[in-house]
């Protein structure tokens, strides 16, 4: 071999690779389970924790939505905060407030002391999200970065299928406090992996943005607040947080737009790969956010199955998500971004249509092979879509556009279970007789705990013929969806090596 070989060899991409890459996603991994699995195991936990804290409604709707608006409103900011202090500095930030929370929520004596450490561990999650994917992208390269990515969001399919498994048997041996303890072990053994496997990595040096970061925090919080409380409280009881949330945000956006050093680089949805990324999982995200509420209130109150049982029929979807997750980065590899994206949704949108399809009559298989159709969509899609929107983002802005792909998806989910719950809830009230009760008519699980059979029946009904017309909905969502990836990520391929651009260089506007 020639000395001009040796060289070569040495600077090719493959030679540059971090050795201790595939060591660094399984952390990157176990971080984003830690999040994913503790939402998912309280909610099947809350029902102790109502009994032993004597927490009322309100009590216990504020120990799930206290988490999102923090969460939801401080991603941008700690995603900017990575950037400019260190990726791997934060993330472990977020790590150690997210175990030490759930140490605090775990001996909870008071439901005040639980929604305290749900707070907390909602500035933990915010720090932990963006920072992993961004530390993703810059520890992968064009090769190997959308197996990496697949194996990202795999681990989240799994910790949201086996979240309610787990926290059934936790809570069959433990107490309910069990369902946050689990959390200090991931965390710390992630915690030692970052420091001993993961380089620190920051992106360029510029000025904190106080003001956008101020704007963002309020203007997330007043928009995910009035999503959250506009199915129950109607316009009359949101307007003022509406109007908040769009003049707060109407001045972030402003302010972004004229900042000489802006926190979010708005300037990016000039890229039509970037913009149709975002809007594709956008509704993406809106169509499957209610999915696991749809269908564990049908398996339960339709077909009867018990909490174990409901929670294990989700193995399908998890199962064929992880197998697709894995066919699709190599066919993005091999066909692009965009073909992949537009397949992987076509086949959600197939999901959709039959989970509507399912009657009061169907048994394990028909829904079984329902949720798999969809769990092979999302597994194709969801890597590709995300992947395609990285790529377009500066290196030095990874951490900040990490949290924009993850505030995008938040809001599109948020938006997703206040507009298809209102859609179900509705379609339910007025499929029940008029002479039903109130309190069956506003919900089928009203309508179980009568224990009347006759209006079981009627209730069954109802509700299965709302779950249509919601996922009718949700598979339009995704149609829509697909249309405007179409059309808007021609060109769009992995990133390079570099990670800066998601297209050939003509198709990008660099105004």
């Amino acid at each position: 071999m020639t000395a001009e070989n040796v060289t070569e060899a040495m600077t090719s991409p493959a030679a540059q690779r971090n050795p201790k890459r595939w060591l660094i996603l399984v952390v990157l991994c176990l971080a984003s389970l830690v999040l994913v699995i503790d939402n998912m195991v309280l909610t099947v936990a809350l029902p102790e924790i109502a009994v032993d804290l004597h927490a009322g409604p309100q009590a216990l709707q504020w120990v799930i939505d206290c988490y999102i608006l923090v969460f939801a409103g401080l991603l941008l900011t700690s995603g900017s905060l990575s950037d400019r202090f260190g990726r791997r500095l934060v993330m472990v930030l977020g790590l150690v407030l997210f175990g030490a929370a759930s140490l605090l929520a775990a001996y909870a004596t008071t439901a005040g002391m639980l929604i305290a450490g749900r707070v907390i561990m909602g500035i933990g999650g915010a720090l932990i999200m963006p920072s992993t994917l961004s530390i993703l992208i810059t520890v992968f390269d064009e090769e190997e970065r959308p197996k990496a990515i697949a194996s990202w969001t795999g681990v989240s399919v799994l910790g949201m299928v086996g979240g309610p498994v787990l926290g059934g048997v936790l809570l069959n041996h433990f107490w309910w406090g069990s369902v946050f303890l689990l959390n200090v072990p991931i965390a710390a053994i992630a915690i030692a992996a970052a420091f001993g496997l993961m380089p620190e990595s920051k992106g360029s040096p510029r000025p904190t943005d106080l003001p956008g970061m101020v704007l963002s925090v309020v203007g997330m919080v007043a928009l995910v607040w009035s999503i959250i409380e506009f199915p129950t409280k109607g316009l009359a009881g949101t307007w003022i947080s509406i109007l908040i949330a769009v003049i707060v945000l109407a001045a972030f956006v402003i302010r972004e737009l004229t900042a000489a050093h802006p926190m979010v680089p708005l300037h990016l949805f000039r890229n039509r790969i970037f913009t149709g990324s975002s809007f594709s999982l956008v509704l993406v995200t809106f169509a499957n956010a209610g999915l696991t509420l749809l269908l564990t209130q049908y398996l339960q109150f339709v077909l009867g199955y018990s909490p174990i049982k409901t929670a294990l029929a989700f193995t399908p979807l998890a199962i064929a998500a992880l197998l697709f997750n894995g066919l699709g980065a190599g066919l993005v590899a091999k066909l692009g971004a965009r073909p992949v994206t537009l397949i992987g949704m076509v086949v959600l949108a197939a999901g959709s249509g039959a989970l509507a399809a399912l009657t009061v009559d169907s048994g394990f298989w028909a829904a079984a092979l329902a949720m798999a159709v969809l769990g092979a969509g999302a597994g194709l899609a969801m890597p590709a879509a995300i992947g395609a929107l990285m790529g377009a983002i500066p290196p030095e802005q990874a951490g900040v556009g990490s949290a924009l792909n993850d505030t995008i998806q938040q809001t599109g989910g948020a938006l997703g279970v206040a507009v298809l719950g209102a859609v179900l809830a509705g379609t339910y009230t007025r499929g029940m007789p008029s002479e039903v009760p109130g309190f069956a008519r506003d919900s089928i699980a009203g309508a179980f705990a009568s224990g009347n059979s006759a209006l079981l029946t009627v209730a069954r009904e109802a509700y299965t013929h709302a779950m249509s017309v919601t996922f009718l909905a949700g598979g339009a969502a995704i149609l829509t969806a697909t249309v405007i990836a179409f059309f808007l990520m021609k060109g769009a391929k992995a990133a390079g090596p570099e990670g800066i651009s998601a297209v050939e260089p003509e198709l990008v506007d660099a105004r």
